[in-house]
């Protein structure tokens, strides 16, 4: 029988660290821009959270509950985050911020990704949905890297 080497994985931030550092550059900025529309560091890291559940990040969800829960979040809306749409415990901006995110992270059809796109920006105004959207754009980035490197959750 033959048995194949245990397989190394190449964890991508250390194998191109100016690429990793042009990732984290950019999620700098997306997290500046939601400060600068007002987005509390809560409302982000809902947003985070969402979009790791999604993709199945196991490095960034564990990071990201932490986050959230530092942040003032509360671990009962964290555990219905993944049905958000079907609670009254998240305001309409969350909510709005929520849908946005999972379309840029889903991609749906062009009718679905517009209606969402309109939504948020009618509920979060162009500043906020901007910054949402960077937010999003970095977080399903993050979410890749860690996916593609295999990052333990320690």
């Amino acid at each position: 029988m033959n048995q194949a080497a245990p397989r190394r994985h190449v964890f991508l931030d250390k194998a191109v660290p100016a690429a990793y550092k042009a990732a984290v550059a950019l999620s700098e900025q997306a997290g500046a821009a939601a400060e600068a529309a007002g987005l509390d560091r809560r409302f982000v890291e809902l947003v985070n959270l969402r979009i790791s559940q999604i993709n199945g990040c196991a490095f960034c969800l564990d990071l990201h509950h932490r986050n959230a829960i530092e942040a003032g979040e509360s671990e009962r809306r964290i555990a219905v985050l993944d049905a958000w749409s079907e609670t009254s415990l998240f305001s309409e901006q969350e909510q709005a911020a929520l849908q946005l995110a999972e379309s840029i992270t889903r991609l749906p059809e062009p009718d679905e990704r517009t209606y969402a796109e309109d939504m948020a920006r009618a509920v979060l105004g162009d500043e906020a949905y901007s910054a949402v959207a960077w937010v999003a754009i970095t977080m399903n980035a993050f979410n890749r890297i860690s996916i593609t490197s295999h990052h333990p959750v320690k």
